[in-house]
């Protein structure tokens, strides 16, 4: 069975501890765009979106929302594969020190949040999807 979404951040909070809401979903869509690079593929199917200030995993926010920081999302990590953890433990040796602002700044920054948000207004509020396409091509080319 291929691990989900909340799979993926349940790992993350495992190796973290309490994360705030924000930084995880910009950990995990970190993961998933790290994972189309370094695999070939996705570490999850779930949608990710271009929200007003950050990418969303809809399927993730429905777990915590109304919280500001989450300790667990009853994922499974152990349906990651060994790859899988891996490009998790990439992702939080690289980002995992970092602010939910700092990772906010950078990702709103990168070319597959800003084309996601290109047919919306500054602050209007929208759920347009972060293609699988444009972050492989996006960070395939860092």
């Amino acid at each position: 069975m291929k691990a989900t979404v909340l799979d993926v951040a349940e790992c993350i909070l495992r190796k973290l501890g309490s994360t705030p809401c924000m930084k995880l979903h910009k950990l995990v869509y970190y993961c998933q765009a790290w994972s189309l690079v370094w695999e070939d593929r996705t570490i999850f199917d779930d949608r990710i979106e271009a929200w007003m200030l950050s990418p969303v995993i809809p399927r993730l926010f429905e777990v915590h929302r109304g919280k500001h920081k989450v300790e667990t999302v009853s994922g499974n990590p152990s349906r990651l594969s060994p790859a899988d953890v891996e490009t998790v433990e990439a992702v939080l040796e690289f980002y995992g020190d970092k602010s939910s602002q700092w990772l906010s700044d950078v990702i709103l920054q990168e070319d597959p949040w800003k084309t996601a948000r290109k047919p919306l207004s500054p602050g209007e509020r929208g759920s347009e999807e972060i293609t699988l396409a444009s972050m492989a091509e996006y960070y395939g080319s860092l």
